[in-house]
């Protein structure tokens, strides 16, 4: 795939992309937009084979490019490490977001309205001494 890309351009020059580093919970998601018809690759995989029959996780990933109205004009290339399934589909929307801004920077109030732009804070709270979970005490006894 990454060699049919270069073949397009003349000889000794990368193709032109627009970069965006994402995250969510502890997923790092580093995307590139290439100018292309709408391909989307995770780890070298298509989506569809990465998150399997989990339509939710290629929606979300899209959506930056659905609000923008660029879905068929960039192919998503995204190396993606840490987390889990669901972390890993936001970091690599942050990300497709972020390399929007690098492409058009008026696209901004659009992104930042749908709340695409703002890294999510949420991630596990780490475990306390004394406790089961993070919170979760042992029972009190009295007697």
């Amino acid at each position: 795939m990454v060699e049919t890309a270069r073949a397009s351009q003349p000889t000794g020059t990368k193709p032109q992309y627009y970069y965006g580093l994402g995250r969510r919970k502890t997923a790092v998601a580093r995307v590139r937009l290439y100018p292309g018809s709408g391909q989307i690759l995770i780890n070298g995989r298509p989506a569809s084979q990465y998150f399997g029959n989990r339509l939710l996780y290629r929606v979300m990933i899209t959506e930056p490019l659905r609000l923008t109205g660029l879905q068929d004009h960039f192919d998503i290339r995204a190396r993606v490490v840490g987390g889990g399934i669901s972390g890993q589909a936001g970091a690599v929307r942050h990300g497709v977001a972020r390399a929007l801004l690098r492409f058009n920077p008026e696209l901004r109030p659009v992104l930042k309205r749908a709340g695409l732009l703002t890294r999510d804070p949420r991630v596990k709270e780490r475990m306390k001494p004394g406790l089961k979970r993070a919170r979760k005490a042992p029972q009190y006894t009295k007697r």
